[in-house]
């Protein structure tokens, strides 16, 4: 009397990872997701392992989860991997106060953000 299986979200031929609570903003990190955005898997993890980005390790980190999903879970072959969509999405944000002369305030926030990297396999065109 379990509930039934639901239908998966993406095709045969892809594997999705998902990295949480990033501790950068989401405009930072999506100049790192643009960097390997429709790239093959070797070349973007080239570009992430000598990046010198500091948010480009967790991208990293994500990434190496995704190709592992794609061949432990999905039997797809990891030499035919693309990076076919890398996306960023908004978190919580912390806020925090910085004390200012004469007994004021100003804010900070200190935001957060969710990487989403989908790898898809495609055939080899003859």
């Amino acid at each position: 009397m379990s509930k039934p299986a639901r239908e998966r979200a993406l095709k045969d031929n892809e594997a999705k990872a998902i990295a949480r609570n990033l501790r950068v903003s989401p405009r930072k990190l999506n100049l790192v997701a643009q960097m390997i955005r429709g790239k093959k898997v070797e070349t973007a993890v080239a570009d992430l392992t000598f990046s010198r980005k500091r948010i480009s390790q967790d991208v990293l980190k994500t990434l190496q989860s995704a190709i592992a999903n794609a061949e432990n879970n999905h039997e797809l072959d990891v030499d035919d991997l693309v990076v076919a969509e890398a996306f960023v999405g908004r978190s919580m944000v912390i806020k925090r106060f910085h004390a200012r002369g004469r007994g004021k305030a100003a804010g900070i926030q200190k935001p957060f953000a969710h990487l989403t990297i989908v790898v898809r396999q495609v055939e080899e065109r003859a």
